[in-house]
């Protein structure tokens, strides 16, 4: 399906002109680290295009780190009848490059970072316990084959999981 993008600059220029719908669909932990301030975070992985009290007809913006769960979400919310879903070319580094306000806070791990830590730990210990018995060199091979696997489709389960681990999770305040 191909989805509409829009530039950092546009999307600059539709904010000075008047407010816009953005949504940031990275992890709260990403969106805590910066996103744009006028940016709404709700995560790929509870996006409810239902729940987003949105006008399908209105555009609706959507951004993340790099563009690829942008893609993802834009794609759930047209076939949720929402016709101009956009995703924001560059995500949110190209949108502070770009000059649009950002709010930064405490730094966080990436969620692709996160994946790729925890895949090459796993192939790590599947390696090394295969020295104890052979087959735990199958620890090694799943972890290979899931990631060929998220090459080939863009989908990546073990990705999905870390999404939805406590320190990816923003945590309850204080405030009411």
């Amino acid at each position: 399906m191909s989805v509409p993008i829009i530039t950092p600059a546009r999307l600059a220029e539709l904010a000075r002109a008047g407010a816009v719908t953005l949504i940031d669909v990275r992890t709260p932990a990403e969106f805590d680290e910066v996103h744009v301030t006028f940016a709404r975070n709700v995560p790929l992985d509870q996006l409810d295009p239902a729940a987003l009290g949105a006008d399908p007809a209105a555009p609706v913006f959507v951004v993340c780190q790099k563009g690829g769960r942008g893609q993802k979400a834009c794609e759930k919310l047209a076939a949720a009848g929402f016709a101009q879903a956009t995703n924001v070319e560059g995500g949110t580094l190209a949108c502070a490059a770009a000059g649009l306000p950002v709010a930064r806070g405490r730094k966080a791990l990436s969620l692709e970072r996160q994946v790729r830590i925890a895949a090459g730990a796993l192939v790590l210990l599947g390696v090394g316990l295969s020295f104890v018995h052979p087959a735990f060199a199958g620890i090694a091979a799943f972890v290979g084959a899931g990631l060929v696997f998220a090459g080939v489709t863009d989908t990546c389960g073990m990705g999905m999981l870390l999404a939805r681990m406590p320190w990816n999770r923003r945590k309850p305040t204080c405030a009411t």
